[in-house]
């Protein structure tokens, strides 16, 4: 692992670009019509809510903490899911959080950069910092627990097709998932294209199936979209509904999703396709759902509870929902990896992640990566739960304690956009935030309870890879100090070594993490080999907190003297690092560069844990750890592997 370029890796803000420097330029929607996108948007974004009527439902009135599924409790439900759709996806993402964008990009860390930036200095950023972290380390367990929910509900559709499938639904299940994350390295484009149609596809499915049982039971339509209901579920069962609510927010988890993929569509899009196409389906499906229970008596009425998606439909289309059902589960699945593989991008440029190898499977759309590392350790897990809870029911318990923790996290940063950034007066930021604050909390609450019946899961993972995450960016920084403690200033040495070294032809090119100072590769070269190329570029390689940055802004040059040169090269978290290809746009440096004839310098840190205050002895031990299985500076940085020169030396933090 080079450390003289951890800056690279970690991501390193740049303070010199402004908002004209940057620009929200790569995405690739701007051209695109918005009916266009959204469509795109329902084959992406809505894939995880999308498949929530399969099971939330059902473990609302059948799940660990049952309820009777009688009028009363039924349009109680019913008018919980509406309001909960309204207030959480509708108020809270679509027409609020979604305004917060980081140019373009959405998403807990792109929230938290902008919050960074804007507020940097100020004593209360680092807790804020911790909870977007937080909320970075829930996705995570979030994405281990949805492809392994959304698929295992899916394929237990099989059994209301033939009896003879129950006891290989697990293993379908499995193979399922295991050939997902297999195709995952070739890429996801040309799949992508069905997403759209499969999609639309199955939501008019939903909405279809609703329809066929709303008009027996007309009247649930006035009584769902009535909140009295759902105040009337509180005033009579009390802590009975709060427990409710960790199942109905099963009919809410995705939402998220609408803001992390708001960089790939725009807001607009998915608003339009979520109001005019989303909602409405889904809210016909689930009072689909109801109007089927309530029509049958007493005794059929606990037998349609326990599934009632599955038994919704007419025998005759009982197979090709189900192949439906498992297509549109593999998409919800696809787009929540797909979203892991960017997320971990971002985090690596911003300093939370080490370097790991990131390959780029679509030569037009910068934002289709593949990350081994990630996919087979994502693959691993959610065999593991799938393998461990059993059934989706199982997984119910589980699933919900991720989302709605960070959907908590997400209300807290909102609240700092709110006053900070957008400068609401308390009278008008107030009432909008106890209305979010009033629901998360309720939500979180009641996902709490189902934490020794598996919700314990995604929490230990969560707070696994906030270790982990939090170590990595301490550790940078503390190794970062100590490499920075007694550098020599640049003028100096370059009057003290130009005219004393023998000059030899050729290009070298020292990768540094700091625009000050000696690059420590520099002062190992002289010291061994006692010789000064002709040219030398000390690079630096800084990540904005922005998504993007303007092509004519990617570099900038200083001429230091005696064939000495300072590059900073600037990039945008999400876009790749690509160094050889930054350097043939260079110009006024003399000649253009040429591989051939250019050497790259790292330096390769061995670190040395000591008890020192920086850090515990245990953390000091972990970084060294994360340090030595990361990737290599000359594959990250697309280095050309016969032109990189490593020296190396020890560091103790």
């Amino acid at each position: 692992m080079t450390a003289e370029s951890q800056q690279v890796a970690g991501g390193a803000p740049s303070p010199g670009l402004t908002a004209a420097d940057t620009g929200h330029y790569g995405h690739g929607h701007q051209g695109d019509g918005k009916l266009k996108l959204a469509v795109g948007a329902v084959g992406v974004v809505f894939g995880d809510i999308g498949t929530s009527p399969l099971y939330a439902f059902r473990e609302t009135f059948s799940g660990h903490h049952p309820i009777e599924p009688d009028p009363l409790h039924i349009y109680g439900v019913l008018s919980l899911v509406f309001w909960s759709m309204m207030l959480v996806v509708t108020f809270k993402y679509v027409l609020t959080i979604m305004k917060a964008d980081n140019k373009g990009e959405g998403g807990s860390l792109a929230l938290l950069a902008l919050i960074s930036r804007q507020s940097s200095g100020k004593r209360w950023t680092w807790p804020i910092i911790l909870l977007g972290v937080f909320a970075t380390a829930l996705f995570y367990g979030d994405s281990m627990i949805t492809p392994a929910m959304s698929v295992l509900s899916a394929t237990e559709g099989l059994s209301y097709v033939n009896k003879g499938f129950e006891p290989y639904i697990v293993p379908i299940a499995l193979a399922i998932l295991i050939g997902l994350f297999a195709i995952q390295a070739h890429g996801t484009a040309k799949v992508g294209a069905l997403f759209g149609p499969i999609m639309l596809l199955y939501f008019l499915m939903l909405a279809t199936l609703g329809v066929m049982h709303i008009v027996d039971q007309p009247g649930i339509i006035i009584e769902t979209l009535n909140p009295v209901n759902a105040l009337r579920f509180f005033y009579v069962d009390g802590f009975t509904a709060f427990i409710a609510l960790g199942a109905v927010v099963l009919a809410v988890t995705g939402a998220e999703a609408l803001y992390a993929d708001m960089g790939h569509f725009g807001r607009k899009p998915i608003g339009l396709s979520w109001l005019c196409f989303v909602l409405p389906a889904l809210m016909l499906n689930y009072m689909g759902q109801g109007a089927m229970v309530l029509a049958a008596e007493a005794g059929p009425r606990a037998e349609l509870i326990q599934d009632p998606f599955f038994q919704m439909m007419p025998d005759a289309w009982r197979i090709p929902v189900v192949i439906l059902a498992i297509l549109a589960t593999i998409i919800a699945s696809q787009a929540v990896i797909s979203g892991a593989f960017s997320l971990t991008q971002q985090a690596i440029q911003l300093g939370f992640i080490p370097r790991l190898r990131v390959e780029h499977t679509s030569a037009s759309a910068a934002g289709q990566i593949y990350i081994p590392m990630v996919n087979w350790a994502l693959m691993v897990m959610v065999i593991i739960l799938v393998l461990f809870f059993g059934s989706s029911s199982n997984l119910a318990a589980a699933y919900g304690i991720a989302v709605t923790g960070a959907m908590f996290i997400d209300t807290c940063l909102m609240s700092v956009v709110l006053f900070s950034l957008w400068r609401w007066p308390a009278w008008k930021a107030l009432p909008v935030l106890a209305v979010f604050f009033i629901v998360d909390i309720a939500y979180f609450g009641a996902n709490l309870i189902k934490v020794p019946d598996g919700g314990w899961v995604p929490l230990a993972i969560g707070l696994t890879i906030f270790t982990l995450l939090t170590t990595w960016s301490r550790g940078r920084k503390l190794m970062q100090q100590q490499m920075a403690e007694g550098a020599m200033p640049i003028p100096v040495f370059v009057k003290s070594a130009a005219n004393s070294a023998t000059r030899v032809p050729g290009t070298a090119v020292f990768m540094t993490s700091s625009s000050d100072g000696v690059p420590h590769a520099l002062l190992h070269n002289l010291k061994h080999n006692k010789v000064l190329h002709e040219r030398i570029i000390l690079l630096t390689i800084k990540i904005a907190d922005v998504p993007f940055v303007r092509e004519e802004n990617h570099c900038a040059l200083e001429d230091l003297g005696q064939g000495f040169h300072r590059l900073v090269l600037n990039y945008g978290f999400m876009q790749p690092v690509h160094v050889p290809e930054a350097l043939k746009r260079v110009t006024g440096c003399g000649a253009e560069f040429k591989m051939i004839e250019t050497s790259f310098f790292l330096s390769r840190q061995t670190l040395i844990a000591a008890a020192t205050p920086g850090m515990p002895i245990w953390r000091e031990k972990l970084f060294a750890w994360m340090l030595r299985n990361s990737e290599s500076a000359m594959e990250y940085f697309r280095l050309p592997t016969n032109r990189v020169v490593e020296l190396g030396s020890q560091v103790a933090i």
